[in-house]
């Protein structure tokens, strides 16, 4: 009986597990907007044919509610639902904040 419990819990705790929402780490390129942040996230993949690495960039619109993030800072930013026709994504916290005088 103790095993059929133990298997509950464990299957409620993935079901909560798979859930969990996406993470990425950027840098704010633009903080014009109201209530909206432009965040650069850079990776690396490996070319097909050639096998040389390659920096790829993709910049997501995400919501900052209290407009405290700067150009050139870097945030940690995760998926939301879709609050606008472009942004889905949300400022969860400042990593790094710009040492540059903007």
């Amino acid at each position: 009986m103790a095993e059929t419990e133990s298997t509950t819990e464990t299957a409620a705790g993935n079901a909560g597990a798979s859930k969990k929402r996406k993470s990425v780490v950027g840098e704010v390129t633009s903080d014009k907007m109201d209530k909206t942040i432009s965040v650069r996230v850079m990776r690396i993949e490996k070319h097909r044919t050639y096998h040389k690495y390659i920096r790829r960039k993709t910049i997501y619109k995400a919501h900052d509610e209290k407009g405290e993030a700067g150009v050139g800072d870097k945030v940690r930013i995760e998926e939301t639902r879709p609050l606008s026709k472009t942004k889905r994504w949300r400022l969860v916290e400042i990593v790094k904040k710009s040492t540059e005088a903007v």
